[in-house]
């Protein structure tokens, strides 16, 4: 029982305690609510914090109680009682995964709601169908966690699925867990679109973007740089969107990069939304530039973007969802493809990671 949950194994409460006591201190400081977006910010801080360690504390309270109710079941010889222990013991430990996982996202975005973009690889309407897939996977994950998710831009395919996507998720850890999912997805069936009946293998690619206030970051978007195109819209999001030209399109010149939004009735609004898109995009290319930059020091090099492929899914001649990542595996494709994502998502950010070996 001893050791068996030890917190400071896991991360420094002590030190978790006084964070909260000098965030306290400079709320109760003259002049704090002269800077009321910096005051909100250091109010949400503080709210995350004293729930972490709330959490843990009452972890720590749970175990003491079951290293007593132990003692006293040895003691008395009490069957019944260590029993007890036994099964209070196994719901603790899932607890502990629980908050040790909750602390895991603690990363500077990961709190926030994010961007979701599903594009369809080389390969025609196998692939367009094979996003349309994955982009039904990730909203029914996203619906199971209670996240409200708006799709912001939409190209349908040419005969079934889609050819690119982009949705919002608003939720609390929306980015922290959906970070997980970025990456190439691999499947491999037999062809509903082959006359002969075929094994076909199809990718799709999925790019997650935390959602970013302007305040939050140093980039600087200027009106010179930006191409802004208004179209009609098209495909999913309701006929409303279809009887003016409200749907907005709009190119960051210096980097090539290229946003759209045409869920929103006004043009206005869509061109808001789109430049939180855009916004999202540049800071993953910045920070993505310093890490390409900080491995190229380390003399390390690391594949990026398409090159990543995170998770093979087998229809035939076998069924098995593989994470290539962590090794992972699910014999049941039909139940991950309808959203249960949390035995690949947990295992990743916890950085599991078992023999990995790919299949052919």
């Amino acid at each position: 029982m001893n050791g068996y949950l030890h917190c400071g194994g896991h991360f420094d409460l002590a030190a978790k305690r006084e964070e909260l006591q000098e965030l306290d201190a400079a709320i109760a400081a003259p002049g704090f609510w002269d800077d009321p977006t910096g005051s909100q910010d250091t109010l949400k801080q503080r709210t995350a914090l004293e729930k972490l360690i709330n959490t843990w504390d009452s972890l720590i309270r749970q175990a003491d109680d079951i290293k007593v109710l132990a003692e006293l079941g040895e003691e008395e010889a009490d069957q019944d009682t260590l029993t007890e222990v036994l099964q209070m013991l196994e719901k603790l430990h899932t607890a502990v995964d629980a908050a040790e996982f909750q602390r895991m996202l603690s990363g500077q975005h990961d709190r926030n709601g994010c961007f979701v973009s599903v594009n369809s690889g080389a390969g025609g309407t196998e692939s367009q169908d094979w996003a349309g897939m994955l982009l039904r996977m990730l909203l029914r994950y996203s619906e199971d966690k209670g996240w409200k998710t708006v799709i912001t831009d939409y190209q349908d395919g040419e005969e079934a699925g889609i050819k690119s996507v982009t949705f919002s998720v608003n939720g609390e850890f929306a980015y922290g867990h959906l970070k997980a999912e970025a990456g190439v997805h691999r499947l491999v069936r037999l062809s509903p679109f082959d006359s002969n009946n075929r094994r076909h293998t199809s990718f799709a690619s999925v790019f997650v973007f935390p959602e970013i206030e302007e305040k939050e970051i140093d980039i600087k978007i200027a009106d010179a740089d930006l191409r802004v195109d208004t179209y009609r819209s098209s495909g999913a999001g309701g006929q409303h969107v279809n009887t003016t030209d409200s749907a907005v399109r709009i190119t960051h010149i210096p980097t090539g990069i290229v946003v759209a939004c045409q869920s929103e009735r006004s043009q206005t609004m869509n061109r808001a939304t789109a430049m939180k898109v855009l916004l999202a995009k540049l800071y993953e290319k910045e920070l993505e530039e310093r890490n390409t930059k900080a491995s190229e020091l380390a003399g390390e090099k690391k594949e990026i973007g398409w090159g990543s492929q995170i998770r093979s899914y087998v229809l035939h001649p076998y069924k098995m969802v593989k994470d290539l990542r962590t090794g992972i595996e699910s014999p049941q494709p039909d139940e991950v493809l309808d959203g249960e994502l949390d035995q690949f998502v947990i295992p990743f950010l916890m950085g599991v990671r078992r023999d990995v070996k790919d299949e052919e």
